[in-house]
């Protein structure tokens, strides 16, 4: 992580919510110091003092693998990003960089139970169904719902460090980040633009 004073971000506060916002993670583990990774949507719930991340994942993968290996494990939480070049700047003659939102979790994984698996199941379900859908969670057979559970596993992350990095052009002038704005909302890319609301609103 580019942890730079400008940039480096340790509020609980605001990094929770960026989470819930971008759940979707890329969650890494080691077996044998071999690296693997999944992509899957996180749910954070709080316990106590504990922050901990919710979700599942397939059995008999590698990443399945090096989780039920090696409790350490890194989640990636990544938000919109765009480049920025340094032709807008007050001094064109500089380095043209990269703005981007992204969040690191580090901590330790569990493996749940069939029941943990299937409330971890629900729980993702119903935040994202409306209750009258037909593919709202109480809507499935349970005779569907075991069978899809054999081939899942749940995990519970309990979190030990969370940092984030937002560089949105903190380091620049009051000029430059005005021009900065005017650059990405010119541009045809949606993220680009989400990235200028960002720095409009500092972070």
């Amino acid at each position: 992580m580019y942890k730079v004073g400008h940039f480096l971000e340790k509020d609980t506060a605001k990094l929770i919510p960026f989470i819930q916002a971008h759940p979707f993670a890329v969650l890494i583990g080691a077996n044998n110091h071999i690296p693997s990774a999944a992509q899957i949507p996180l749910q954070v719930k709080i316990v106590g003092d504990e922050i901990k991340l919710i979700g599942h994942v397939m059995r008999k993968t590698d990443h399945h693998l090096a989780f039920a290996a090696n409790e350490n494990v890194l989640a990636l939480f990544q938000g919109a990003h765009a480049y920025v070049s340094a032709s807008v700047y007050e001094n064109p003659a500089s380095a043209s960089t990269w703005n981007y939102s992204s969040v690191q979790v580090r901590g330790t994984i569990k493996l749940l139970d069939e029941a943990g698996t299937r409330k971890a199941i629900e729980d993702l379900t119903n935040q994202y169904e409306k209750e009258h859908s037909p593919a709202a969670f109480h809507q499935m057979s349970e005779e569907y719902i075991a069978h899809h559970l054999k081939a899942i596993v749940g995990v519970e992350i309990t979190v030990t460090e969370l940092e984030g990095v937002f560089k949105l052009s903190q380091n620049h002038s009051e000029a430059n980040k005005e021009k900065i704005i005017d650059y990405l909302l010119e541009s045809d890319d949606v993220q680009a633009h989400e990235v200028a609301e960002q720095m409009r609103k500092g972070n």
